[in-house]
């Protein structure tokens, strides 16, 4: 009986954190011991940056920082090791100048496991643009630079053969595209290992097997050669991925077994659109974010008849410039705006 009397938990629809500086980088953490648990990265134009990884304190209804460490430059992408039974090293990639993969020793610690550097013979290095870290063989990430290739790496995390000492090296490197690569990812299909995308700046989307990289598939090409900035898979039916171009307001959605047109278009924002993020746990919701300040989500069950509104809309107080759907809780949205984070409950 004297269960009745404990007030449970009031659980808000929206947290909220203030970082010290302006946010780019953001990443759920996949563990399954680490509920809600993300990392940040700040956007200061100078080589002096952060990663923040912070937690919340569900009783507090508060994010508290757990770790910040240095980063050379803006991270253009931060992802934690996709390993939801939590039997790898509790690893996070970032990418910036080169790949680093850091490792979480405890709540508060954080160091750096291992840089990756594909450019051994020269001073200079091409930045990374984005990367992606293959949810099937977590030994696996793949890299875009703006030097035009796609760099996959293999990671020997040490799970396997007890040993402590994350290491990487080249499995290959490809030029994937006639200008810079602007993003990366796995695609589920075929056993969800070998298959991936990659956009750039020749305004392809162009699609790659790693058993046979003697060729590529263009999946869809601009018809201004636009650049396309982002590219991301649905996470249920690995027929579908989307992209965007440079300065667009509207999100194109394209559909592998029907190349070169897209098979539905979302243009409902009124600003630039900055980041996309499918569903984890169904195959026709999608949400977008932009410098209209808004985060959209979209049925896409209709298809390929038009898609004209999205089911849920939520402004928030400054333009969104990334947006993170959480794998292991996916009634919970990320976004970050100037130098605010906040999860909201969907």
């Amino acid at each position: 009986m004297s269960q009745q009397n404990a007030t449970p938990v009031k659980r808000k629809e929206i947290y909220k954190y203030d970082a010290p500086w302006t946010l780019y980088g953001m990443n759920w953490s996949v563990r399954p011991d680490k509920r809600f648990r993300l990392a940040l990265g700040s956007f200061i134009e100078e080589y002096n940056n952060k990663v923040q990884i912070v937690m919340l304190d569900e009783e507090a209804g508060d994010f508290t920082p757990r770790s910040t460490f240095d980063h050379p430059y803006p991270t253009t992408k931060i992802m934690w090791i996709p390993d939801t039974k939590g039997v790898f090293p509790d690893l996070l990639a970032t990418s910036g100048d080169y790949l680093r993969i850091w490792r979480c020793i405890s709540e508060t610690d954080t160091k750096l496991e291992v840089l990756l550097n594909n450019n051994k013979n020269s001073d200079f290095c091409a930045p990374l643009t984005s990367f992606d870290w293959n949810e099937i063989d977590p030994n696996l990430i793949g890299t875009s630079s703006i030097d035009t290739t796609c760099t996959i790496w293999g990671l020997e995390t040490g799970q396997i053969l007890g040993r402590t000492q994350v290491n990487g090296h080249v499995k290959t490197q490809l030029i994937a595209h006639d200008k810079e690569v602007y993003d990366i990812a796995f695609s589920r299909a075929g056993g969800g290992r070998d298959m991936f995308a990659s956009v750039g700046a020749d305004g392809s989307v162009r699609m790659f097997d790693l058993r046979h990289l003697e060729h590529s598939t263009i999946i869809y090409e601009d018809p201004s050669h636009n650049p396309l900035l982002r590219l991301a898979w649905n996470k249920q039916d690995p027929n579908y991925l989307t992209t965007i171009s440079m300065d667009s307001i509207e999100v194109i959605i394209l559909d592998v077994r029907v190349p070169c047109a897209p098979v539905a278009r979302l243009n409902n924002h009124r600003a630039v659109v900055n980041g996309v993020a499918w569903a984890p746990h169904s195959s026709c919701h999608i949400c977008t974010s932009g410098d209209d300040r808004q985060a959209l989500i979209w049925d896409i069950q209709q298809i390929p008849r038009a898609i004209e509104d999205p089911i849920l809309a939520y402004t928030a107080d400054g333009e969104i410039n990334q947006v993170q759907w959480s794998s292991t809780q996916p009634d919970w949205i990320a976004i970050c705006y100037n130098n605010n984070l906040e999860i909201l409950r969907v």
